[in-house]
């Protein structure tokens, strides 16, 4: 098979390289950035790192993944349906990896170096660590370092503040533990025990639930404590966010302990993030330590 650089095979890329977590992050990481003030090239610069960095992982697990995608019969994976070659999703994955190692390169020494390790430990998942009982960590690292990318970018770049730091890493427990729920019995045909595996459905979507509201309670202590607390309608979102994250990590549970594991459980947590990211927004200068 040969694939041209089509509309057709871009379409087909941007499939493979898991759209929904990728837009999710490099929206949490702009609206980050914006929020502590930064310039407008300096969140642009923030957004096109991650979002090709976001790319480069997603591609990586697709081509990395394809032939047992190919057994299970994973109809959803556009390498695993015979629709673009391997070779063509593993040349994107390396491509876009370096241009986010590039560009990582503009956004300071502290941004460039954190950011780095967040894109190698989504490649670490995706080349192995999956299969592991330390599964979650690349999660809890990258979603860990993702406000330190945002907040130290640019030439007035600072630190972000601890609970922005925590938020992340607990964040990505939630996401690893719900993306990979619906997936259990394929996983477990061809070989792949993680974290998640090891807890099992009911235990492991507890843990992801309970997750999501750790995070809205650190993101709500955050906006609403320290020397530079948010104030008037900012603080009645902030509540009111939080009680939303709740409500949906409520039903979450409710979902795990009553049916089969659908994507629904994931669109939970991706809903929750967008929760969040808005709270985040308005969290502004308390991002900040």
């Amino acid at each position: 098979m040969t694939d041209a650089p089509t509309a057709s095979t871009v379409r087909l890329l941007f499939a493979s390289s898991h759209p929904g977590p990728t837009v999710t992050v490099t929206v949490l990481a702009a609206v980050i950035a914006t929020a502590v003030g930064h310039p407008f090239w300096v969140v642009l610069l923030v957004a096109l790192a991650v979002v090709a960095g976001q790319l480069s992982i997603g591609l990586a697990n697709d081509w990395i993944d394809a032939d047992r995608d190919r057994a299970v019969g994973r109809s959803d994976k556009p390498v695993a349906r015979g629709l673009i070659a391997v070779g063509t999703v593993r040349t994107a994955a390396v491509v876009t990896a370096g241009v986010a190692v590039v560009l990582s390169l503009f956004l300071g020494p502290v941004a460039a170096v954190a950011h780095v390790v967040l894109v190698a430990a989504g490649w670490a998942y995706d080349a192995g660590l999956k299969r592991t009982v330390v599964s979650v960590v690349p999660f809890i690292v990258a979603f860990g370092l993702l406000p330190v990318v945002a907040v130290a970018a640019g030439p007035d770049g600072g630190w972000p503040a601890t609970w922005a730091i925590a938020t992340g890493a607990v964040f990505g427990v939630a996401i690893h533990c719900t993306n990979v729920l619906p997936d259990l019995v394929d996983d477990a045909a061809t070989g792949v025990r993680g974290f998640p595996h090891r807890l099992g459905l009911h235990a492991s979507g507890i843990v992801a639930f309970g997750s999501l509201v750790v995070a809205a309670v650190l993101v709500l202590v955050g906006q609403l404590g320290g020397d530079d607390p948010v104030r008037g309608v900012g603080a009645v979102l902030a509540v009111l966010g939080a009680v939303v994250v709740v409500v949906l990590a409520a039903v979450g549970v409710r979902l795990v302990l009553t049916g089969p594991p659908t994507r629904t459980l994931f669109r939970l947590v991706i809903a929750s993030s967008l929760v969040l990211v808005v709270e985040l927004g308005f969290a502004g200068a308390a991002l900040v330590a």
